[in-house]
């Protein structure tokens, strides 16, 4: 089995010329770049103020992992659905959630994407087709069925994208969700962002496996990969070929993305330096970084300049220092709202609210 902490073998192959790749801009590249760093500097600042105790309860940091939710989102089209786990702040700002309401959400307040009732672990946007931000290990993996499920009954041509830690292939409720999509034919893509952790628990020690994760796919008679997360073009062109297998062919795809998280579990992780050596981490920010990567890239292409990419960061900085501001001025909650968005029946004074009779006809 292979080592997780250590370099991870890949074979050497361009993407850049792959069929969804081709079509790209010099914009379409710079945007992807934008984001990336978008997300980082979210992650980074949003931890200051996690310090400062200023924000409450979970706080888990995608630093490190942006290229997987840049790269599987931006395929995204119409139809297409997310839904992920608790680190969920890099794929609810990939779709396109603002940071303000993101931070305010974090912050706990009422201007928050869930009105300052969820936090960190429950960013959700039903109009980007977002579907959450879960604190359940592996409790979105029946739920993305369900989206997917939902999509093929309506006649929809779209895919579910269901993300997931290395931690959860090991629930049940993850094997039962695979073997109702191959069973039943669901169009959704399972994405494990592994990052060789679950939580201070190394992979070797977590999980019997032959080669990869994504291999128990094969129990289930599902098509499956694996992909070098820190090269966007290798992430978008495989993904993009599960995304069609979904759409088109109503067939679900489990892939595994290996990836790296620079902090620890969540904040709340006192033990991140010592399951982990710091020349490990070290090794991951100096070559491996998804960032610094896709910005060489640019820059090798002439798409981008040394000083463009520090002005998308400055950028980047001060809009996350807006959204900090938004969040201070937003206000709380009130004790009024507590009981609503509990039920919707309730909150739309449907008859099922009123007599309590949500799930029964007599």
């Amino acid at each position: 089995m292979q080592d997780p902490s250590a370099e991870r073998p890949f074979t050497v192959m361009d993407f850049s010329s792959s069929s969804v790749n081709r079509g790209l801009s010099a914009q379409d590249k710079i945007d992807f770049y934008r984001s990336m760093v978008r997300i980082r500097r979210f992650e980074h600042l949003a931890l200051g103020q996690y310090q400062k105790n200023r924000i409450g309860g979970f706080l888990h940091l995608y630093i490190g992992q942006e290229s997987v939710a840049v790269g599987t989102v931006s395929l995204m089209g119409d139809h297409d659905h997310v839904i992920t786990a608790y680190r969920d702040h890099g794929h609810a700002l990939a779709v396109g959630m603002s940071m303000e309401e993101c931070m305010a959400e974090l912050f706990g307040k009422a201007t928050g994407c869930s009105k300052g009732k969820g936090g960190s672990m429950h960013f959700f946007a039903p109009d980007k087709n977002f579907w959450g931000g879960h604190g359940i290990v592996a409790g979105q993996t029946p739920l993305g069925l369900g989206l997917g499920y939902g999509l093929k009954y309506k006649g929809l041509p779209g895919c579910a994208l269901c993300f997931l830690g290395d931690g959860a292939i090991n629930q049940g409720a993850f094997h039962e969700a695979l073997n109702l999509a191959s069973l039943f034919e669901i169009p959704v893509v399972y994405i494990i962002e592994n990052n060789g952790y679950s939580m201070g628990t190394s992979q070797m020690r977590s999980s019997a496996y032959r080669d990869c994760l994504a291999q128990r796919a094969e129990a289930y008679n599902m098509a499956w990969d694996l992909i070098n997360g820190e090269d966007l073009y290798e992430v978008r062109a495989k993904t993009h070929i599960a995304m069609e297998r979904a759409r088109k062919e109503h067939r679900p795809s489990l892939l595994e993305i290996q990836t790296y998280r620079y902090y620890g579990h969540s904040v709340a992780d006192a033990n991140a330096n010592k399951y982990r050596t710091p020349e490990e981490i070290e090794r991951y920010k100096t070559y491996h970084d998804p960032i610094r990567l896709w910005e060489r890239r640019l820059i090798e292409e002439g798409v981008m300049t040394a000083e463009d990419a520090r002005a998308h960061e400055k950028e980047a900085t001060g809009e996350t220092a807006a959204a900090i501001k938004f969040a201070e001025n937003s206000p709380a909650p009130t004790v009024e709202e507590i009981l609503q968005d509990v039920y919707c029946e309730v909150d739309e004074d449907s008859e099922a609210g009123n007599t309590g009779r949500h799930f029964f006809n007599d």
